[in-house]
């Protein structure tokens, strides 16, 4: 061997250490990763000690919220991503024809970022060929539009016990901007969402129960607008606590005069039409969801 094939002769990189990786970014921990890759965490996190000391340097750190890459992961990422993708392509063409079709998907807008990502990056590595149509509504319009037909799946918060197959119960929390500290303020001044919205419903009943003096301020239909009252310091809000933007503060541990009453969680569930139940491609995605999301 002669030494520039010895300075070339560079160690290999097992494409489930690259896929173990990749879903740790993704769900950003082990214990999340894990589903994705079918895997065990113990097992997700052998194969990222493989990588490392195969790349002589660590590519993943554990952060306050959630693993945190390194300069060399993320220079790693691209790679990994572009070889699992070229990995789909062959295992298509050389074994057959690829899933085709399409599905119908709703989910309210502060599941998708969180919840609804990490399923559609493994779902569009394995089934390119799949149209996905996404609606983003509340889950009392979401529900109604799956029992018509309308959408194949929903991720939605579940307004029946029974309704669906449960995944997981997702907390309500107050929120509010720290630098305007309205929740000080007398009444309070709260903003919610739409008439009929299972988390304005929990609000009120709430503060009712608590006798706690209110005056809804704002009120919308999205995310956005919720978000928009409260980093204004206009209003306090209650969001799922997945929702809660870096910048907002979780309204917990105030002063006994300022304290707030206390919230249950949202039931998450994953719906189906009964139209859909002979498309492959909504099987597919049915299967990725629970796969995904499973149980918390």
């Amino acid at each position: 061997m002669n030494e520039a094939y010895a300075q070339m002769n560079y160690p290999d990189f097992q494409i489930d250490w690259l896929r173990s990786f990749v879903a740790v970014v993704d769900a950003g921990s082990l214990s999340g990763a894990a589903p994705l890759v079918h895997r065990s965490q113990s097992a997700v996190s052998m194969q990222l000690k493989k990588l490392e000391a195969a790349m002589g340097r660590a590519v993943l750190l554990r952060g306050p919220r959630h693993m945190e890459l390194t300069p060399a992961g993320a220079e790693l990422l691209s790679y990994a991503r572009r070889m699992l993708a070229l990995q789909a392509e062959t295992q298509t063409a050389l074994f057959g024809p690829q899933l085709a079709g399409r599905v119908r998907l709703g989910v309210p807008d502060d599941y998708a970022a969180t919840y609804l990502t990490p399923v559609l990056r493994s779902f569009a590595s394995r089934y390119a060929g799949v149209e996905i149509e996404l609606t983003c509504e509340q889950s009392t319009s979401l529900i109604p539009r799956v029992q018509r037909g309308e959408l194949d799946l929903a991720l939605v918060s579940r307004d029946k016990p029974q309704r669906g197959q449960f995944l997981f119960q997702e907390p309500l929390v107050w929120v509010g901007a720290a630098q305007y500290e309205a929740w000080r303020r007398d009444p309070l001044p709260i903003a919610v969402y739409e008439a009929g919205s299972m988390a304005r419903t929990a609000t009120l009943n709430a503060l009712a129960a608590k006798r706690r003096a209110y005056r809804i301020v704002y009120h919308s239909s999205s995310l956005a607008g919720q978000l928009a009252a409260v980093d204004s310091g206009v209003a306090i809000a209650v969001l799922t606590r997945c929702s809660v933007p870096a910048g907002l503060q979780i309204l917990q541990n105030l002063p006994a005069e300022y304290e707030l009453p206390a919230l249950g969680a949202m039931d998450v569930a994953v719906l189906r039409s009964k139209a859909s139940q002979r498309s492959a491609a909504v099987d597919a995605m049915y299967e990725q969801m629970l796969r995904t999301l499973g149980v918390k």
